[in-house]
């Protein structure tokens, strides 16, 4: 959907028009959950707020401002969301929720890959140990800021200077923190 598509859509949310909010939905409903989750990581609270996304956005339909940037307003309207849900269940710092989401029983095969990590002059161990990683646990192994940047730039084919927008921080730090993220993904075999 290009800008001029997305706005003819709101045009028609902001007259009543159903159908404009039918077609927004279709083309980014996943783009939208999959903003939410990075920040949530929970799949049944995701689910509530992308609902409670669409909702809202045919509600402040009027509050577009057309040649903005369709997908970074969205993606901006999407993690605000995400924040003020888990500010509601009385979680003051993301990054301190993300920390003990991301907290799981160790495995084995982890406790085995921090041990190859930990011998660092070992590097064909660890390039195996890596090498093992799936797509999931390779972007598990990125903080989460920086698994919110990949998944802006890559699946949400947003640039730098819109996620600095939505994530309301420098683009220098975008650029540094999503460089960083794909160092990670190489050392674990991703491209």
């Amino acid at each position: 959907m290009n800008e001029r598509e997305f706005e003819e859509a709101v045009a028609r949310m902001v007259k009543g028009d159903k159908t404009g909010l039918k077609v927004i939905y279709e083309n980014y409903a996943g783009y939208i959950y999959r903003i939410i989750y990075e920040v949530l990581q929970s799949k049944e609270n995701t689910e509530d707020v992308t609902s409670e996304f669409f909702i809202r956005l045919w509600d402040k339909a009027e509050q577009f401002k057309p040649g903005s940037g369709h997908k970074g307003y969205l993606a901006s309207m999407a993690r605000n969301l995400a924040i003020d849900f888990l500010r509601k269940h009385k979680r003051e710092e993301l990054t301190a929720l993300m920390q003990d989401l991301g907290t799981e029983p160790e495995t084995e095969e982890k406790r085995s890959t921090k041990i190859h990590q930990a011998h660092s002059g070992n590097s064909s161990v660890e390039q195996e140990a890596l090498g093992n990683l799936t797509i999931e646990q390779a972007l598990a192994s990125l903080k989460p800021a920086e698994r919110q940047i990949v998944s802006f730039k890559v699946l949400g084919e947003m640039t730098f200077k819109e996620i600095a927008q939505c994530m309301d921080i420098p683009m220098g730090t975008v650029t540094w923190k999503y460089q960083n993220a794909m160092k990670k993904l190489r050392r674990c075999g991703y491209e």
